[in-house]
């Protein structure tokens, strides 16, 4: 489980293994909702980030961040990423290249909110750089 010094509103959850693929280093998942909105609270160790993604949909989709614990970084396709804090917002429309996890040396935590969408889908991409990532704060 996470670190005891590490603390969020909503419960760390379990090892994020059906994902574990798809992130370099250790997360973790506690569904907070399945009905109606999707809403996964997902907690990272310092230096886990999530691949490369795109949440497609026909209509609709994408996907919204509230930030909850810690310290972490969002970064779109081309664009310089953005450091995350505690209260931030981040709004993801649908087709959007991106990847989202802790700064290297802080845990970070954020809901993870699924915008309802007709016959949406996420595709993974690839890791982000080490080297790219080696750059950030």
């Amino acid at each position: 489980m996470a670190n005891e010094k590490f603390s969020t509103v909503f419960p760390t959850g379990a090892k994020n293994d059906a994902y574990a693929q798809y992130f370099v280093g250790q997360s973790y998942l506690n569904m907070l909702s399945l009905e109606q909105v999707v809403i996964g609270n997902v907690t990272f160790e310092p230096g886990c980030r999530n691949n490369w993604h795109i949440h497609h949909a026909d209509k609709g989709g994408g996907q919204i961040l509230l930030v909850t614990g810690g310290r972490g970084y969002y970064q779109e396709w081309s664009k310089p990423a953005r450091e995350l804090h505690p209260g931030d917002v981040v709004n993801i429309p649908a087709g959007v290249k991106h990847w989202h996890g802790a700064a290297p040396d802080s845990w970070f935590a954020h809901l993870a909110i699924e915008v309802p969408a007709e016959n949406g889908r996420n595709e993974w991409c690839e890791p982000v750089a080490d080297a790219d990532y080696s750059k950030l704060k």
